[in-house]
């Protein structure tokens, strides 16, 4: 089952030292320890990228596209993110880092925070047109989220808004106009989306809300921000003057941050969750039906929102600081009125509505023993079994998360009962208690025969 699904993230083997750190922190149970080297379960990862931040020694990394990928087409647009601008200081004019992108090898840029105005806004309505039905409605922004929900909580599927992403949004707008502008085949369009997060490049090759995906692959930040900072610097605020590039108002950039979303969308009964422990507590609780009357939760896997991507280059604080001072400059030039200053920025004819492109999230099993229904409820009650056997401390010594795990690993035949160190103690020590048992049945010699014994072998030697 494991290549049904894809991930991103994998395991450098010369540098993982088998510390179990990144077990005990995966929301999904989703990596084990074996013979000393960390090992990621794919039916059960959802890109969140905690393990990467958890593991010291850097051994667990993300894949994402590198900048040569642009040649294999004739004309490429990036995707910029609020999440991008928040990586330079505030007063860093975006025509910098456009301009920057482009001494990079794209042709086009396209301001994501455009496409967050027009989804915000279909946000909106769709909460005004689905007053009823069971509460909160959950943001479907973030596709390590939307795998968290597949894995975890596949309950929760039906309150998940049936919107599209920005990114994917603006991928489909993209591609539709370039190609009618450009005169271009699809195939020759690039459409690239600049990444905080490796979930958004997994999501670009698997998809899980959006029938087919309009973007090509991602570009992590990360890999790209030293030459675009060194592009930025030189520039600074003597721009080119740009080609006409199509901007979003300061709410479709707060999107690049926890919160953004909310304020966006005008919801004031509303919660703002980020971070993996938080966020799986939350979707806990909603699971429960503790939270009927919340009308909307806005869920990001990464503490402080997108900003503190795995792929992101600045520390997430200094980016909620410089994106927040790009917001206020923003403010200043806008209508105080949120729909209104938002409105000026939607000049995109055509941009297309989710409805057409959204897919329904599917349930994703996460502990399936066997595809016979017959086996696997024996099996199920082979792990029940052996689970009364294990200490129940999830210590995680033995390189699963917990006892449940390592006795769902042990009926797979992935894993022994003497991987707990509780039950090898206990063996050794049976083993042990045995030897000596058997010693004291075994008569000894003394240690005059001793030397006898000695002797007679030393005499034997001489004679040959």
């Amino acid at each position: 089952m494991a290549e049904n699904y894809l991930h991103s993230v994998h395991v450098i083997k010369e540098a993982c030292n088998g510390c179990v750190g990144c077990v005990k922190v995966c929301p999904t149970e989703a990596i084990r320890v074996r013979q000393g080297k960390a090992e990621i379960v794919a039916t059960r990862c959802i890109d969140c990228g905690e393990c990467i931040r958890r593991c010291p020694e850097h051994a667990l990394v993300a894949k994402a596209d590198a900048l040569s990928g642009l040649q294999g087409y004739k004309y490429n647009v990036a995707l910029a993110t609020p999440s991008l601008y928040a990586q330079f200081n505030g007063n860093v004019p975006r025509e910098a880092v456009w301009q920057g992108l482009k001494e990079l090898g794209f042709d086009e840029i396209f301001d994501l925070s455009a496409a967050s105005d027009y989804i915000s806004a279909e946000i909106a309505q769709y909460l005004r047109q689905h007053a009823q039905g069971r509460k909160p409605l959950i943001s479907s922004a973030c596709p390590a989220v939307l795998r968290l929900i597949q894995v975890k909580f596949p309950e929760l599927i039906k309150q998940v808004i049936p919107v599209l992403a920005p990114g994917e949004a603006a991928a489909v707008y993209k591609r539709s106009e370039v190609c009618q502008r450009m005169n271009l085949p699809r195939e020759e369009v690039g459409i690239w989306f600049v990444t905080p997060c490796p979930a958004k490049g997994t999501n670009i090759h698997q998809s899980v809300d959006v029938k087919h995906s309009e973007v090509n692959g991602s570009i992590s930040i990360s890999s790209i921000f030293a030459q675009l900072s060194v592009a930025v610097a030189k520039i600074g605020d003597e721009c080119k003057k740009q080609d006409k590039i199509t901007t979003g108002s300061s709410y479709g950039i707060g999107w690049g941050a926890g919160g953004g979303e909310i304020k966006a969308a005008g919801i004031t009964n509303a919660l703002s969750v980020n971070g993996v422990r938080e966020v799986y507590e939350l979707l806990e609780q909603v699971s429960m039906n503790k939270m009927p009357d919340v009308d909307y939760v806005e869920c990001y896997m990464c503490a402080g929102g997108c900003i503190g991507g795995p792929f992101a280059a600045e520390n997430r604080f200094v980016a909620q600081k410089n994106l927040d001072k790009r917001i206020r400059r923003m403010q200043r030039l806008e209508p105080t009125d949120r729909e209104a200053a938002m409105a000026l920025n939607m000049n995109c004819p055509g941009f297309p509505t989710s409805e057409e492109y959204v897919k329904v999230l599917e349930p994703r099993p996460m502990m399936q023993l066997d595809d016979d229904i017959t086996v696997a409820i024996k099996k199920l009650g082979e792990m029940e079994k052996v689970l009364t056997h294990l200490p129940g401390l999830d210590c995680g010594a033995c390189g699963a998360p917990n006892c449940q795990s390592l006795a769902e690993d042990i009926v797979r035949g992935a894993a022994h009962e003497t991987d707990c160190i509780f039950i090898l103690k206990a063996n050794v020590r049976k083993f042990a208690q045995g030897m000596i048992e058997l010693a004291t049945q075994i008569p000894l010699v003394n240690e005059h025969d001793d030397k006898n014994l000695a002797e007679k072998g030393s005499d034997k030697d001489e004679t040959k």
